[in-house]
């Protein structure tokens, strides 16, 4: 295995501060070269590949000292996003609120350094707990932050071992993005663009029985998965189904396995799939079929083809959006003939049965990367070459 080491981020590559271009000046922005920012940074994917904004030839020659070779590491070092990190695929030119590393590839191997700042999260964030209106973590400071190593073999052989399962993991989010667009132009074409002239016209409460949450006393919460699964709002959830972090001993309302989840307050109208029965808070409401709770298929697309309609409750409120039990009453619908509904559930379930199935695989991956990342990167298991 050959001995480890320790070295400062300075010593294992060129560190580089992004900066903004004036927005005032057209000329720096067009579509010749990446600009990435934290807004950029894929949810599921350690890789940034496409940026919403880019700049011209003259923006990227004006920012030369700024750019980036592809296989550089991005870290945000600013705001709320501190301690993200990422590999750009392609060469790119950041703004501030990033310090990327260019690695010295004969010192250190680029994906061992991602996992290596991947696992130093807790480290990156704490530089913004000194009470600063804005935490930040500057580029002196950045530079000094050590980093264990080994041989460059052994960095190449635990990055391909971790990398391995983050490919698998990515593989599954983007088949689940595209069976989930399959179901949803289905639903849409078959209930908004062919609907029935004789169907007819309703309330959501015609369609779909619906559970709001009441939140559970703050005493019965706990991280020790004790109690029953609780979801306030959307801060857990995920592509499909939230993550369990907050569990409680006296759960007031639930959702059943497969219902629809909808947030409530602020921000209004994100979705999820409830995995298991679970506790709602008063965040969110549990949404099934009226006529036959097994439609969970049909309820979800159901419930996503309106959200329109439940985001504009983002607006209303003195401070913050909520929508409310009689609003999502009378939110109007066109319910579609039962036969027209029943094939779309038995067509289009095998497809969303297999995001479940997806989704579910997913977080075995990524629960078993969590546990080999921080015993590979400090030795712990050893990796043959």
């Amino acid at each position: 295995m050959g001995a480890w080491n320790t070295k400062k981020i300075k010593e294992i590559g060129l560190v580089i501060t992004g900066k903004t271009p004036s927005l005032n000046n057209p000329e720096d922005w067009g579509d010749y070269y990446l600009f990435i920012t934290p807004t950029d940074y894929k949810n599921y994917s350690k890789y940034a590949s496409s940026s919403i904004r880019m700049l011209s030839k003259v923006g990227s020659d004006r920012l030369n000292n700024k750019c980036l070779p592809s296989n550089s590491v991005l870290v945000t070092c600013i705001g709320s996003d501190m301690g993200k990190v990422v590999i750009n695929k392609k060469n790119a030119i950041t703004n501030q609120q990033l310090n990327s590393i260019i690695p010295h590839a004969e010192i250190i191997d680029t994906d061992f350094l991602y996992y290596s700042l991947i696992n130093n999260y807790e480290l990156l964030r704490s530089y913004g707990a000194g009470g600063t209106a804005v935490p930040i973590l500057n580029k002196t400071d950045f530079e000094e932050i050590e980093i264990s190593l080994p041989p460059l073999a052994t960095q190449k052989a635990i990055a391909e071992v971790l990398s391995s399962l983050d490919d698998k993991i990515d593989l599954l989010h983007r088949q689940n993005k595209t069976l989930e667009q399959m179901a949803e132009t289905l639903f849409r074409q078959w209930f908004v663009e062919e609907a029935g002239e004789d169907w007819e016209e309703g309330k959501l409460g015609d369609e779909f029985d619906f559970t709001m949450g009441a939140s559970p006393p703050g005493t019965s919460y706990n991280e020790d998965k004790i109690g029953t699964p609780l979801f306030q709002g959307n801060a857990d959830f995920g592509f499909r189904f939230p993550s369990n972090r907050v569990y409680t001993t006296e759960p007031k309302r639930f959702a059943k396995p497969h219902d629809t989840l909808i947030s409530v307050r602020a921000p209004v109208g994100e979705q999820n799939m409830a995995k298991e029965e679970c506790c709602i808070g008063r965040g969110v409401a549990a949404f099934r079929y009226k006529f036959n709770n097994n439609f969970y298929t049909y309820t979800y697309y159901k419930m996503k083809s309106l959200m329109d309609e439940i985001k504009q409750f983002n607006e209303t409120g003195t401070v913050f959006g909520s929508i409310s039990k009689s609003d999502f009453q009378n939110i109007d619908i066109v319910i579609p003939d039962e036969s027209t509904i029943i094939y779309y559930q038995n067509l289009v379930k095998p497809i969303d049965d297999k995001i479940i199935i997806n989704a579910k695989q997913i977080k075995t991956l990524i629960d078993l990367r969590d546990s080999l990342l921080p015993q590979l990167i400090s030795g712990k298991i050893l990796t043959k070459i």
